[in-house]
């Protein structure tokens, strides 16, 4: 844990296991496993290439990960 990339992709990670273990919690599945493959493989491919200095591919990447979350996964957002 030596970049800013390494720890921004740990707490991404982090996340989706969250709302992975939240939802296979549920007695019917909204999604399959398979669903969290490509954001999994994106925070490694995030911080290969930020940890290689390419920052600029690394936000591009970020900004498609979390797109695809909130496009195919739909975490619920708390409402306060």
């Amino acid at each position: 844990m030596e970049t800013i990339w390494d720890w921004l992709t740990v707490i991404g990670f982090a996340g989706l296991i969250t709302l992975f273990l939240q939802r296979s919690s549920a007695e019917e599945p909204v999604d399959e496993l398979w669903h969290y493959a490509p954001p999994a493989i994106g925070c490694a491919v995030i911080n290969y290439v930020g940890n290689e200095g390419m920052n600029l591919a690394a936000i591009a990447l970020s900004i498609a990960v979390i797109l695809y979350v909130f496009k195919v996964l739909r975490p619920s957002i708390p409402r306060f």
